[in-house]
């Protein structure tokens, strides 16, 4: 995926109301003529390799030409849930991990189990973690399109400064505390890194890292009142707490990405998305590099992406179903990878580590092998909503972190209850 997800409760709420009135199933196939699908998307910089695979599949399919729509990501799921409501939805888009099950579960999007056990499609040629991330109730909803893991970020111009070693494999939580006390720098404005109230980038990985969960395997439990994934959380409050981190007033008027792209985090917890906007910023492309993120008792990354799905409104569900596939194929892997985000089809992250050549990558590619699947339910939205409410209080110190936990849990398990 070419983005984190920070997800606006604005859109995320819009996402979890209830599709199933206006939900249905597509009609026929048009017996022959021309067909135009309507693919939509969130990422600007994504179009032009979207429209290259468009022109790909239609040069392979002269009957059916595809219509790339973008919506950039603050409104997409508004966008998209009106247009489902209102009888126009795209034939094929974009889908995520936390809405998924939503999606699927209200009927709007086409179950492609079948269809991919006819084509011989085989699965495993994606990462198992984002397989498992499109599929419900044992049924896979959509096909991987691309994928990314979480890595350090790191100014090399700071930590020379400092005489502290850039982050490699095998360094621990300890080593990245000891680091952090060393780069900090009160007297130019300089933190070590920013605490970022983030799941993706910061807080579930330590979560995992130190042997807890966000949710249980079967998506029915929290697991934020478990004593490693309070240590999970505390790895963050502590570093506030120690001064090594902005606190939570001035990260929320200035985002720690504004702060690395300034010089005045030493560190940024970030993803394979955030290679593009490193490599074009005038302050970064020349100092700074990624390393892998410090093992806790085990070494743990998130691994999200998206996937393309169907419209169960589509009037054309076979030429729909056959631009996904063609989307999931190894040629459009290769022709995303030279242009795009981390492609999900294993074996084609080549074009992609050499497009970035500039940076260490591969330490981003390596992080599949112990990555942990975007937590989510039904209906993540909702304690989405209350990891916000008392995590906030958390990090701004007004409540110690394992109450807020233990106070986010029980909510937590009640909304769970509700899906």
């Amino acid at each position: 995926m070419s983005r984190p997800l920070r997800l606006g409760l604005a859109a995320m709420l819009a996402a979890a109301l209830s599709f199933s009135a206006t939900a249905c199933s597509g009609g026929k196939d048009p017996a022959e003529g021309p067909v135009t699908l309507s693919y939509m998307v969130w990422d600007t910089n994504q179009v032009p390799v979207m429209k290259e695979l468009a022109a790909a599949f239609t040069k392979e399919h002269p009957d059916i030409t595809v219509d790339v729509q973008m919506t950039p990501w603050a409104d997409y799921w508004t966008k998209l849930r009106a247009s489902v409501s209102g009888g126009a939805a795209p034939d094929v888009f974009w889908m995520n991990g936390p809405n998924i099950q939503l999606y699927a579960a209200n009927k709007v999007i086409m179950p492609l189990s079948d269809r991919i056990s006819a084509a011989k499609i085989d699965l495993g040629a994606y990462p198992k973690a984002l397989v498992d991330l499109h599929t419900f109730e044992g049924k896979v909803y959509g096909l991987p399109k691309d994928f990314d893991t979480v890595g350090v970020w790191y100014n090399k111009e700071i930590f020379d400064a400092a005489g502290v070693a850039y982050p490699k494999d095998g360094w621990t939580w300890a080593d990245f505390k000891a680091a952090a006390a060393k780069l900090t720098n009160p007297a130019k404005g300089v933190f070590a890194v920013g605490a970022n109230l983030s799941g993706q980038e910061y807080y579930y990985n330590t979560i995992y890292q130190a042997g807890g969960q966000v949710i249980s395997a079967d998506g029915k439990t929290s697991g934020y009142d478990q004593p490693a994934t309070i240590e999970g959380l505390r790895f963050w409050t502590d570093l506030i707490k120690a001064g090594h981190s902005p606190d939570l007033k001035t990260m929320t008027d200035t985002q720690p990405l504004q702060l690395f792209e300034s010089g005045k985090l030493a560190m940024y917890w970030g993803g394979s998305w955030n290679v593009s906007e490193f490599s074009k910023n005038e302050y970064t492309k020349t100092r700074v590099d990624v390393g892998p993120l410090p093992a806790g008792v085990k070494k743990a990354t998130i691994i999200h992406g998206v996937a393309n799905v169907v419209s169960t409104k589509t009037k054309h569900p076979e030429q729909a179903w056959q631009f996904v596939q063609f989307l999931g194929s190894r040629p459009a892997a290769e022709i995303l990878g030279r242009s795009g985000p981390i492609p999900a089809y294993t074996g084609t992250q080549t074009a992609w580590a050499s497009a970035n050549a500039r940076f260490q990558v591969q330490y981003l590619l390596d992080a599949v092998a112990y990555a942990v699947p975007y937590p989510i339910s039904r209906n993540t939205a909702a304690w989405n909503e209350a990891e916000a409410k008392y995590l906030t209080q958390a990090y701004s110190g007004e409540v110690d972190v394992e109450a807020a936990a233990k106070a986010l849990a029980k909510d937590m398990n009640a909304l769970l209850a509700k899906e």
